[in-house]
């Protein structure tokens, strides 16, 4: 029996979840303490101590980076119990290490898994992406177009003018001329400081959070993830791989990848059925951060299935 057969999403769903949950608790005794190293250590601890429960033969294809930088859970690292079906997993322990250490908002553990051999085993470079939300025709922009292009053409396509497209980006400086170039055609910019698999996912549900699009550079693996999440959320992502020298070329060569100018689709980075799994660690617009609850504390996890399309908002007490 093939691997995509095997894979049981509602079971493995729940158990995700689970695992998400470790890796929040973890962190907890140090949100606000400064120091992020310390945090996400504690995140990717119990993320694979959780992991090594589960009966799957897991591979992890995003990672904390190559087998040489990470000492756990580093991408081609085996986890699970061996038993049961061979699954891609994708992680990011601690999506915000700096929000989390200075107790800000939307830091969250991220996870999601999919039958072995359909997620793109992405090398930890950064790459150039650009995503919208669901209800648009497939291309209506482009990796190809401007800033200035993409806006008017969203634009269009939602019935508004430049000025009711809202772009999120993250702060950093290699995006000033991209934020100068938005603001320029009238487009609102909502720049975050880290965390951008959740700044995709906030084109989802544009009603609620106010973003329509999201675009720049970050991390290759967080690419990933969010398209992980738009596979069950709904939405278009496309990426294409950034490289600074010819190590990271070479990084991208050993992780099979030949096409270095190749742009990948939402459904080329991650090919089946996926299951996704965020969980709070400071309180964000996704979700809520952990909570004490008397002798207990509260955790909120969004978990996702792209098989059925179901989105589970759960909360769950952890005694001390």
């Amino acid at each position: 029996m093939s691997d995509a057969a095997q894979f049981d999403d509602t079971i493995l769903s729940l158990a995700l979840a689970r695992v998400s949950e470790q890796a929040a608790l973890a962190c907890r005794p140090l949100i606000g303490r400064g120091d992020e190293k310390a945090a996400d250590q504690a995140a990717v601890n119990a993320m694979r101590e959780e992991l090594g429960k589960l009966d799957i033969a897991g591979v992890v294809v995003i990672g904390e980076g190559e087998r040489d930088e990470a000492p756990m859970l580093y991408i081609g690292e085996e986890v699970g119990t061996g038993n049961g079906p061979g699954v891609d997993i994708a992680l990011d322990p601690l999506e915000g290490t700096t929000i989390t250490a200075k107790a800000m908002p939307n830091a969250l553990t991220v996870i999601s898994m999919a039958p072995r051999g359909t997620m793109l085993h992405a090398p930890d470079v950064y790459m150039d992406k650009l995503a919208i939300g669901p209800g648009y025709p497939v291309g209506v922009v482009s990796l190809d177009m401007s800033p200035r292009e993409r806006v008017e053409a969203l634009a269009k396509a939602k019935g508004c003018e430049p000025s009711g497209i809202t772009v999120c980006v993250l702060e950093r400086p290699r995006h000033q001329d991209t934020i100068a170039e938005l603001r320029e055609v009238g487009a609102s910019v909502y720049l975050i400081g880290d965390g951008d698999v959740a700044g995709v996912m906030h084109c989802t549900d544009p009603e609620a959070t106010g973003i329509d699009m999201y675009m720049g550079s970050g991390g290759a693996p967080e690419g990933v993830l969010a398209a992980g999440a738009l596979k069950c959320l709904g939405g278009q992502i496309w990426g294409r791989l950034l490289f600074r020298n010819d190590d990271e070329k070479g990084r991208a060569e050993k992780a099979g990848i030949t096409d270095l100018d190749r742009v990948y689709s939402r459904d080329e980075m991650v090919t089946d059925h996926v299951i996704f799994a965020a969980t709070g660690v400071t309180t964000g617009s996704l979700v809520a951060g952990l909570k004490p609850r008397g002798d207990s504390i509260e955790t909120e996890t969004l978990l996702l299935r792209s098989k059925t399309g179901e989105r589970r908002r759960m909360t769950c007490r952890h005694p001390l």
